[in-house]
C-alpha cells in the first residue's frame, strides 16, 4: 500500500510540473503559485509515508548462576555480550533467574527464549515450556542446559525434553580441562552456518558427551562437531577426560521444533591454585560468536 500511494504522489507531481508548463508565461504568476502550494502539499504528505523500522524480536534468558563458577562466569560473559549484539541488531533482550516466569502469560511476550546455564524443575514451568515449544516458540540452548544424569542434582528425569526434544538422552561424560577444538559444519546450507568457514577452532570449552548417536535420530540434524584432527582433546588428568576417537556434535537442531543446542559455555578457572581467575572466555571468537548470532537470527525468523 505505500509503495502504491509512493508511485501515485510522484504521479500528481507530474501531472502538477505540466500544469506549469500550461503556459511558462504565467510560471511566476498563478500557476506558478499553484504549483508550488501543490509542491509543498506533496513533499509533506510523502514525507509521512516512510519505511517502517524491521519490528525488533525479543529474546528471554532465564538462568541460575549458582555452584559452578565456569557457569557462572559464562552466564556473567553471556548476558553482556547478548545485550551488546541486541543493541546493534534490532532486537530485545532481557534475562531472568525466576524460572516462575516460565509460564504461557510471561512468554507470550518473547519470540525466542534462551536457557544459559540451566532449565526448568518443576513440572508447571516443564509444561509451560513444552506448550510454548510446540506452539512454534523458539529456543536456544548452551552447554549445561542439556544436562542430566542420575543420580545427580540434575537427574535424568524429563523424558521428552531429553530424548524427543534434544534428541541425546542423558549426559555421559565430559572432556577436562576447557580447551579449544577444532570445529567441522555439517551442515553448509543451514542459515547458521552459511557464514562460516569450513573447519574452525573453538573458544576453550568442556566438551560433553551423550547417551544417544544424533547421527541416528533422522529429526535431529547436525550443525558442528568435533573433528578428528582435535585428538586427543583435553588434558585430564583423568584418562577418561581425554578423548582419543569418537563422533562429538556440539550444536545441532530438531527439525519438529523452532530450536538449537550449542555444546559451548563453560570457561576455564583457576580452581588448581585458589584464584578461581577467569582462564578463558567463550565471546572471543569471531566465528563462534557469529555462528550464535545467525542462530539467533534463523530463529527469529529474520
Amino acid at each position: 500500500m505505500r509503495i502504491t500511494r509512493e508511485v501515485n504522489l510522484l504521479s500528481l507531481l507530474q501531472k502538477t510540473s505540466d500544469l506549469q508548463n500550461l503556459d511558462s508565461r504565467a510560471s511566476s504568476g498563478y500557476y506558478g503559485r499553484i504549483f508550488y502550494i501543490l509542491l509543498s502539499i506533496i513533499l509533506s504528505v510523502n514525507s509521512s509515508f516512510k519505511p517502517e523500522k524491521e519490528s525488533d524480536f525479543k529474546v528471554i534468558a532465564f538462568y541460575s548462576a549458582r555452584n559452578d563458577k565456569a557457569h557462572i562466569s559464562f552466564v556473567k560473559e553471556a548476558k553482556s555480550w547478548f545485550s551488546g549484539v541486541a543493541a546493534n541488531n534490532g532486537f530485545v533482550f532481557d534475562t531472568t533467574r525466576n524460572w516462575n516466569d516460565l509460564n504461557p502469560e510471561f512468554l507470550s511476550g518473547y519470540r525466542i527464549v534462551i536457557f544459559l546455564d540451566s532449565r526448568p524443575e518443576s513440572t508447571e514451568q516443564r509444561e509451560a515450556f513444552r506448550e510454548y515449544m510446540e506452539k512454534g516458540g523458539a529456543w536456544m540452548g548452551f552447554h549445561f542446559a542439556a544436562f542430566a544424569l542420575t543420580p545427580s542434582a540434575i537427574p535424568d528425569n524429563w523424558e521428552w525434553y531429553q530424548d524427543q526434544f534434544l534428541g541425546c538422552g542423558a549426559y555421559t561424560g565430559n572432556t577436562w580441562r576447557p580447551t579449544s577444538a577444532l570445529l567441522r559444519v555439517e551442515h553448509r546450507k543451514h542459515p547458521a552456518t552459511k557464514k562460516l568457514p569450513q573447519k574452525f577452532i573453538s573458544s576453550p570449552n568442556e566438551w560433553y558427551k551423550w547417551e544417544n548417536d544424533l547421527r541416528m535420530d533422522k529429526d535431529i540434524e547436525i550443525l558442528l562437531s568435533v573433528d578428528p584432527s582435535s585428538f586427543p582433546l583435553g588434558t585430564g588428568p583423568k584418562k577418561h577426560e581425554i578423548w582419543h576417537d569418537g563422533y562429538y556434535p556440539v550444536a545441532w537442531t530438531n527439525r519438529n521444533y523452532k530450536m538449537v543446542y550449542i555444546n559451548m559455555g563453560h570457561n576455564d578457572i583457576d580452581y588448581e591454585t585458589g584464584t578461581n581467575r577467569e582462564l578463558s572466555f567463550t565471546f572471543t571468537n569471531k566465528f563462534q560468536n557469529r555462528f550464535v548470532l545467525d542462530c539467533l537470527f534463523w530463529l527469529s525468523g529474520r
